[in-house]
């Protein structure tokens, strides 16, 4: 696996992309997203969905709270599950366990 670390703050964006579909974002998750209010995508979002849409990676991000990093990283390990599997295909480690149930909530609730 490749691993990436993105400081978010000092990344340039070039060609940036204005919604979530053009991310490659499900229109299931789209209509998601839009009902939560979510319209266009952060720029920690832009900058890191398509690197995870694109293959299986590591990835480190770096943004301050309440930039979406949970949705930059949560919609493409959503996206690429398969509910018919029954085994492990996706893991996300928080250091608390109240980040733990932030994250649980925003992504399956």
């Amino acid at each position: 696996m490749i691993s990436y670390t993105v400081p978010c703050a000092r990344l340039s964006i070039t060609g940036i992309l204005k919604n979530f579909e053009e991310l490659g974002i499900q229109p299931g998750y789209v209509k998601g997203l839009a009902e939560l209010n979510i319209i266009e995508p952060t720029h920690i979002q832009q900058t890191v969905i398509p690197m995870l849409m694109a293959g299986a990676t590591d990835l480190v991000a770096q943004a301050q709270t309440g930039t979406g990093k949970t949705a930059a990283y949560g919609l493409p390990l959503l996206a690429q599950m398969d509910a018919k599997r029954d085994f492990v295909q996706g893991l996300i480690l928080c250091p608390t366990r109240e980040l733990a149930k932030q994250v649980a909530k925003q992504l399956l609730c």
